[in-house]
């Protein structure tokens, strides 16, 4: 009589499990879907390459003491306006003789710091105006629509100048009237998403377990619209740093001597013609910072969207 052998069961792998067809658990499902989502990412070409550019502002910004060659404060007049290359200047110097490449470097921290703000705080706010106004409608809804559509009817840049006259100029009044003007847009988003979700029957269900309108929002709304507005912060953000280079270029943003991109360019301006690199160096760096928040979003709007109908292709 034979002995019939069990098959020793092997533990899956990483891979294995993170492509389940059939997840154990609500967090391996989750992790199911964030792999998913990474693949089909990954697959774009061009959003790797934003990723990769987003990647490289975040460890400039933290490495930037390391990575300089000269105190970017430490004016030298002898050595001013010197070209790409010469006297020890990457990137040459400015009008008073100060290393523009180090200057940039320490410039990425505030971008970054202002990024970083405006996509923490400005999103919350108008998704909370949102979905309130969704959800709850009425007055409600009038009343917080009204209100976002006055901060709609006017351009960002314009609306940002208004902000800063009244609070003075300053870094940190400048993000406040970021903040200020970005959020309306996701507002929109958050309610358009509110109102189609909020007389499902998933939401008619938990409203008869007893959840109450705040936990409804937070519990089960708020992460059905994360997606969309996701997708509108990493595409804004490249306005951002643009508004952000406006202030600082009309001088009511970072004050001198902060080395804020949009400063830089503004006391460049006067030697665009012959020394060109004082301007052109710090404007090459917002424009290379935009282009990846740009390739970014538009690679996570392929994958996050369900709506789209290119997810996951290369571009």
């Amino acid at each position: 009589m034979n002995e019939s052998r069990e098959i020793p069961q092997h533990a899956p792998s990483w891979h294995e499990w993170l492509a389940s067809d059939v997840p154990t658990s609500r967090l391996h499902a989750r992790c199911v879907q964030l792999y998913l989502s990474w693949r089909a990412f990954r697959t774009n070409t061009l959003a790797m390459v934003g990723l990769f550019i987003l990647l490289g502002l975040v460890l400039v910004a933290i490495l930037g003491p390391l990575l300089i060659t000269h105190d970017p404060y430490a004016q030298d007049l002898s050595k001013r306006l010197m070209p790409p290359g010469t006297g020890g200047f990457w990137l040459g110097s400015d009008e008073l003789g100060r290393d523009i490449y180090s200057r940039i470097v320490m410039g990425a921290g505030i971008t970054l710091y202002i990024v970083a703000l405006v996509a923490v705080t400005a999103p919350l706010m108008g998704l909370i105006v949102g979905t309130l106004a969704g959800y709850l409608g009425g007055w409600v809804d009038n009343v917080l629509m009204r209100l976002t559509d006055i901060f709609l009817a006017f351009p960002k840049l314009v609306l940002a100048l208004a902000f800063v006259a009244g609070l003075g100029a300053g870094l940190e009044n400048a993000i406040l009237a970021l903040i200020l003007t970005a959020w309306p847009p996701y507002a929109r988003i958050a309610r358009a998403e509110t109102l189609t979700i909020r007389n499902s029957e998933f939401i008619d269900a938990v409203r008869m377990v007893g959840l109450g309108p705040l936990r409804i929002i937070v519990g089960h709304i708020w992460p059905l619209c994360l997606s969309s507005i996701i997708i509108r912060m990493t595409l804004d953000m490249a306005g951002i740093i643009l508004t952000a280079a406006g202030l600082g270029f009309l001088g009511l943003g970072a004050q001198p001597p902060t080395p804020e991109w949009g400063a830089m360019i503004s006391s460049g301006r006067k030697f665009v013609l012959d020394q060109w690199w004082v301007a052109a160096m710090p404007g090459l760096a917002i424009f290379t910072v935009s282009l990846g928040f740009n390739l970014l979003g538009d690679g996570l709007r392929d994958v996050l969207d369900p709506k789209s109908s290119g997810q996951g292709g290369g571009s």
